[in-house]
């Protein structure tokens, strides 16, 4: 397996430390726009090499693979980019993965109800392309989405024989603090990707529990619920984040509901309305002073860099989903299966903060399974399509077991 990886951020930074440990592949190209960035994160395994792509233009990513006979494009830069990677893997022959996928556009007319066009709607689109020319695209494969959907596949093969609602919920108790102690707003993820996601309208799956049903929208941060997060983590006001896990999970799990809340916060939520309302979430580029900048971008630049805020983030953040309805043995069951990460933990074993390494670890098991035969496949697929036992036990063999709570 000869895999290219574009994207040397942080969560591009935290797959190189984390592959670094593992023998199934024979080598890795490092890509990103910046040179420098690439060769930094190059520079941990002899097996690593650095290269510069341009991940808007398909035909860079194209080219890239050739050079390096590359069999896996690893994807890990921000999902606006997903489309010119996709096509420039396909092009070259080569397999797929990304851990967010395809954009989404709200319906213009009435986007709090009816959805436009959905996450994944451009990469399903081309799903039997992949299939005839055998050739496998594993959407979806981070944590959420990623994680999240092994569980619901899990839950559906060994714990349930049937499905009220795959619940996934995300929540937090991390802290980043400035020189002198004090608390500060760093984001630890993509603001880019966190913008995008939140301030879309929310996606829900409502169906018959037999595979049939429909998608429907809501507003940005309805619904709100606290939930009760494992290992001391505690409650959490989780509310409704646009999402790929329900956009994914019924079209192979059969459920009757699919939601994705996220314990974002009172603080994040007034930030977050705030840019929505001044414009500043805006991906179209405005002219200031003679420069077109797109104010999303801004945004981002000006707050601090994900992968630099390790050092001085405490805590831990839990990924995880709660599954509801009837027990095999067709009793009432509630469950949530989780994982837990401790910066502090990560700091000290990778380097990386908890969140991108949380991210990463996940595309790289899924890698080693690829490598290993376990996991097979052609299309446009998302985790829930194989089989979640040898993940979860390969999860368990990095050193990062996954947890149940019955609720």
């Amino acid at each position: 397996m000869k895999i290219l990886l574009i994207g040397a951020g942080g969560v591009g930074g935290a797959f190189t430390a984390i592959a670094a440990r593992r023998d199934f592949f024979e080598a890795l190209v490092v890509a990103d726009y910046d040179l420098a960035r690439a060769e930094r994160a190059a520079a941990t395994d002899p097996r690593y090499v650095a290269a510069q792509v341009d991940a808007s233009d398909a035909a860079s990513v194209t080219a890239l693979c050739r050079e390096h006979g590359i069999t896996h494009v690893m994807n890990a830069v921000d999902p606006v980019f997903n489309m010119p990677v996709f096509t420039g893997a396909f092009e070259a022959g080569a397999d797929y993965l990304d851990m967010a996928m395809s954009l989404s556009k709200p319906h213009p007319e009435r986007p709090h109800e009816l959805c436009g066009v959905k996450l994944g709607d451009e990469q399903f689109a081309v799903a039997g392309e992949w299939e005839a020319a055998g050739r496998l695209a594993l959407v979806g494969m981070g944590v959420e989405p990623g994680l999240s959907d092994v569980f619901a596949r899990y839950a559906a093969d060994h714990l349930f024989s049937e499905i009220d609602e795959l619940g996934t919920r995300d929540g937090a108790n991390l802290v980043v603090t400035d020189d002198d102690g004090n608390e500060i707003f760093a984001p630890s993820f993509s603001m880019w990707t966190t913008i995008e996601e939140c301030l879309n309208p929310p996606v829900i799956w409502a169906g018959d529990g037999k595979g049939n049903g429909d998608w429907h929208t809501t507003a940005p941060f309805s619904e709100p619920e606290v939930f009760d997060f494992p290992e001391g983590i505690g409650p959490v006001e989780c509310v409704n984040v646009e999402h790929e896990e329900v956009l994914l999970m019924p079209r192979w799990v059969d459920c009757k509901r699919a939601t994705f809340k996220y314990g974002l916060g009172e603080e994040f939520i007034t930030i977050l309305k705030v840019l929505h309302t001044l414009g500043l979430d805006r991906t179209e580029k405005v002219r200031v002073k003679g420069v077109e900048v797109s104010p999303r971008d801004v945004v981002a630049a000006v707050l601090p860099d994900p992968a630099t805020v390790g050092p001085r983030m405490r805590g831990k953040t839990c990924a995880g989903l709660w599954v509801t309805g009837r027990g095999k043995d067709g009793a009432e069951r509630s469950t949530y299966l989780y994982h837990v990460v401790d910066n502090e933990w990560t700091m000290r074993e990778y380097g990386h903060q908890c969140v991108v390494w949380q991210t990463a670890v996940n595309p790289v098991v899924a890698l080693e399974l690829l490598a290993r035969g376990t996991w097979s496949g052609a299309g446009v697929l998302g985790p829930e399509a194989f089989d979640a036992v040898p993940f979860l036990d390969l999860l368990t063999e990095y050193g990062s077991p996954c947890g149940t709570q019955e609720l």
